[in-house]
């Protein structure tokens, strides 16, 4: 099984970036796909999650409004475009896959290793 972030950079205050997630080894399309971030010396947290057809989205307030989770079943890819990006949205970046829906860290069955994420000026 492997989940390979890619998209993460320096981007400005109010900038874009689209993060990308690549699966292989498990069938994607029925796992629930999320994404959580990580800044040094603070707990991962939930992001947003995606069921395996697309229609259930969920956001964290932090980012509602902002983000925009998607999946692209064929390609086996997790998307999340992320706009109108703030200082505080600077961190590692993380894709994971459920079997079920429970977007608590705890219930992943498998986690990427990350991106980076820099908002700055």
């Amino acid at each position: 099984v492997q989940l390979v972030e890619s998209g993460g950079g320096l981007v400005q205050p109010g900038g874009s970036l689209r993060l990308s997630c690549a699966a292989s080894g498990f069938t994607f399309s029925i796992y629930y796909m999320n994404w959580f971030r990580q800044t040094p010396g603070k707990e991962r947290e939930f992001v947003s999650i995606i069921s395996g057809s697309g229609s259930n989205i969920r956001y964290a307030d932090s980012v509602k409004g902002r983000f925009t989770i998607s999946r692209d079943n064929a390609k086996n890819t997790l998307y999340l475009q992320m706009n109108s990006l703030k200082p505080e949205d600077t961190a590692v970046y993380y894709c994971a896959a459920n079997r079920g829906s429970s977007a608590s860290m705890n219930a992943m069955d498998y986690w990427g290793k990350g991106t980076l994420v820099t908002v700055s000026s």
